[in-house]
């Protein structure tokens, strides 16, 4: 499979072709290898990284260092799909030379684009980023760095003023060159409406059916964690529980001496165990 481009991703509207585009986060190199070689359009080294890695409670934690980091483990994979890393909160709002600075960083870390949150008020950052040729994905709806602002994880847009300045913030993205946007926690038919509102991808997550693509996050997906997940993660595997039993299993196997076993250890030879004295080792 050819490298994904940014235009292939902005040239495609899954939801009216044949095929939706789909993302998935990685924050490492087996992640990115397993998202890759699944055959995911995008890998979103996103600052979720903060909760489903680092342990923190939210995202406002990470740095840009750490999606730096991040970034270049599943960059060294050279993935087939495009990598998008996440701009994380403070690093685009002090000032549009900081916002460049901080992006710049990302993509000498591997990132092929960059994704922001905010509806008009990151247009100028936006601007500055396509004239540095540092591609831009937007996000909005539910923007998890303003979780403080919002009051926590609550759906938007539920209202009709809410939906038509979420259309309309989706045009202004699209106007000032977004390559494609993340609609996050919004009514589906919402979704619909600014889906059909702007000509670039629209990337959901808790958004409904009808955007262009989808977007989870490769923890949620797998069952990594054994918690509640929000209502719109399907999870298609239990690694959290299928890895806790087969960690029981080594441990009750090295407590009653059955690893490692003869097959698993190294021996030396008959005539140097014999110079040395230790008949029998073998």
């Amino acid at each position: 499979m050819p490298k994904s481009t940014v235009p292939d991703i902005r040239e495609h509207k899954g939801a009216i072709g044949s095929k939706r585009l789909v993302m998935i986060t990685a924050y490492d190199a087996p992640g990115a290898r397993m998202v890759d070689e699944a055959g995911a359009d995008m890998i979103l080294v996103g600052d979720s990284l903060a909760m489903v890695v680092l342990g923190y409670e939210d995202t406002l934690q990470v740095t840009v260092e750490d999606i730096a980091h991040h970034t270049a483990a599943v960059s060294r994979t050279k993935p087939e799909a495009l990598i998008v890393a996440d701009l994380p909160w403070l690093s685009y709002h002090i000032s549009i030379e900081e916002t460049v600075k901080n992006a710049a960083k990302l993509i000498r870390a591997g990132a092929n684009a960059i994704k922001l949150e905010g509806g008009r008020r990151r247009i100028p950052m936006i601007e500055a980023l396509l004239s540095a040729e540092i591609p831009v994905m937007g996000h909005i709806g539910l923007t998890p760095q303003s979780i403080n602002a919002m009051g926590g994880f609550k759906v938007q847009a539920r209202d009709t003023k809410g939906a038509t300045d979420l259309v309309s913030a989706a045009k202004a993205l699209e106007h000032a060159g977004c390559f494609a946007i993340v609609l996050e926690g919004v009514p589906s038919q919402v979704a619909s409406m600014v889906t059909t509102s702007v000509n670039i991808p629209t990337i959901g997550i808790g958004a409904g059916p009808e955007c262009d693509g989808q977007v989870l996050v490769l923890h949620d997906l797998l069952g990594f964690e054994k918690k509640i997940t929000p209502k719109f993660v399907r999870s298609y595997a239990q690694f959290h529980v299928e890895g806790v039993s087969a960690l029981s299993e080594f441990i009750s196997d090295v407590r009653n001496g059955s690893f490692p076993s003869e097959d698993e250890s190294y021996f030396l030879s008959s005539e140097t165990s014999e110079e040395l004295g230790l008949y029998g080792a073998m």
